[in-house]
């Protein structure tokens, strides 16, 4: 077993005052040793810091090592550090049956969990297997430049000051808010200043401050249906109650009278979850004009919207607001890779000091080394270098799925439109449902996502969502290939390989 230094102080009984400090010395380590606190091939402290630690004289502590040495207790020479011996003698083995043994494991029994507790509800982790066709969700990760990123994070951590490793505001690194509000006046028209801009570590935390500065238990929130599951998921645990909107091809359906009394809507304008729809301008300015009359809030989950494969795209809801209505959120994990846990939240003016004050008392604030390293990477131009890259190779891999599905899926699967994104909505055909096809699927090592699970109202279609970005062209090829068998055979239609062909 190797020598494992350490650098922790040694922490030992109190010293009766009537004993000499040379005897309970050896005493207390020996039985540090024996009750298994001190294990084999620890380095214990320098004489002279345990003299120090203790108030006793160098040559007291020295004079005890010797003697615990010579024990068989201990081993080491001068300049080469003292540790606890690898092997002890046999009759030192059984002294540890005196020491104090963990009493054995019990059941605590049901635990008092608070009203949140209880309603709270996880997400679901990443998958770690290698992608397949058709993993939603997941940027293409081969394509990420992690050799630039380290240059980057190495330059930085050489540089560092002693400010940034000291920490910063709860809102971010002021640098890297000044790079994206920039980024995202120029890019999705957002009207902000750089001290409205908090750094967090993604939309998911961006939901759950909201949620807890603005909702009560039993108060509303308003959401598109189908809508995102982590954000009900938020809200649930709040206590909220949902108010549902459905979806049509112009987005979002404007408020209606069900939404008396909503708190804060919460909105994916700009590529709808899960369907991929766009909110039409008409519809923006509506919403708008609901949260001014009712008083309430807007938060614009703004998704997937760098990936634009057709059109312009229009200005994000919060650049039409001007009466600071609207929270405005965005991620970096989609656009770079998932474990870089950074995104935004553009706040209004007058609530940037209660998110603030919010975040200081909960995570504080993002970890800066990472805010350091994304604001160089954005200010020396890499990020939109990726980007127009990146969505080079999604359009590709969107053009591959939508011919694929033309050539395999006709009459199983109808791709809708995709103008955006890193996934496609598929509807079924008549018989077919969701969650049936996705087993289906599994059992030829194709991953779809069912549309089911994110209506909270009744489903009008069964659907899949199909991702395309994380895999390359031959592997949504042979996706598509066993997505149709599998269909096919739900349909008592058992086709085979050859006929496929």
């Amino acid at each position: 077993m190797a020598k494992r230094a350490t650098t922790f102080e040694l922490a030992l009984p109190a010293r009766d005052p009537a004993t000499p400090a040379y005897r309970w010395l050896c005493a207390a380590v020996r039985e540090e040793i024996l009750g298994g606190r001190l294990r084999p091939g620890a380095r214990l402290p320098a004489t002279r810091d345990l003299a120090d630690q203790y108030g006793l004289s160098r040559g007291t502590i020295v004079s005890a090592f010797e003697q615990l040495k010579s024990e068989g207790y201990l081993q080491g020479s001068v300049g080469s550090g003292t540790y606890v011996n690898q092997v002890l003698p046999d009759q030192l083995l059984h002294v540890g049956r005196h020491a104090v043994a963990p009493p054995p494991a019990r059941s605590p029994g049901p635990r008092h969990l608070s009203a949140f507790g209880r309603r709270v509800t996880p997400l679901a982790a990443y998958d770690s297997a290698p992608a397949r066709a058709f993993r939603t969700n997941q940027p293409a990760l081969d394509r990420f430049p992690t050799t630039l990123w380290a240059q980057i994070a190495a330059r930085r951590l050489r540089r560092a000051s002693i400010g940034l490793l000291l920490g910063c505001g709860p809102l971010g690194y002021r640098p890297l808010q000044e790079a994206v509000a920039a980024y995202l006046t120029t890019s999705r028209g957002v009207s902000c200043a750089p001290e409205q801009v908090a750094i967090l570590s993604g939309a998911q935390e961006a939901l759950d401050l909201t949620a807890r500065l603005f909702l009560d238990p039993g108060d509303r929130v308003g959401m598109e249906d189908p809508g995102y599951g982590g954000a009900a998921r938020v809200f649930a645990a709040c206590g909220a109650r949902l108010a549902l909107a459905r979806v049509d091809d112009e987005g979002m359906v404007p408020p209606s009278r069900h939404w008396q009394g909503v708190r804060l809507a919460y909105v994916t304008p700009a590529h709808q979850f899960p369907l991929g729809t766009s909110m039409s301008l008409p519809r923006r300015l509506q919403l708008l004009e609901w949260a001014r009359r009712s008083g309430a809030l807007i938060f614009e989950d703004d998704y997937d919207s760098e990936f634009r494969f057709s059109g312009r795209p229009l200005p994000a809801l919060q650049g039409l607001d001007r009466h600071g209505l609207v929270l405005f959120a965005g991620t970096f994990s989609k656009v770079l890779f998932p474990s870089l846990r950074l995104g935004y939240l553009v706040i209004p003016p007058d609530l940037v000091d209660t998110f603030a004050a919010t975040k200081s008392i909960t995570s504080r604030h993002a970890p800066l080394l990472d805010q350091a390293v994304l604001r160089e990477f954005i200010v020396e131009g890499h990020f939109a270098r990726h980007v127009r890259r990146m969505r080079e190779v999604y359009a590709e891999r969107l053009s591959a799925l939508l011919e694929c599905a033309r050539q395999r899926l006709t009459g199983l699967l109808e791709i809708s439109g995709v103008a955006a994104g890193l996934q496609a909505t598929g509807w079924l055909g008549a018989g077919i449902d969701g969650q049936s096809a996705a087993a289906a699927a599994a059992a030829r090592n194709v991953e779809v996502t069912p549309l089911r699970p994110y209506y909270r109202g009744r489903s009008a279609r069964e659907g899949l969502q199909l991702g395309f970005a994380a895999v390359d062209v031959q592997e949504i090829r042979r996706g598509a290939l066993e997505l149709a068998i599998a269909l096919e055979r739900l349909r008592g239609r058992d086709l085979t390989f050859s006929a496929l062909q």
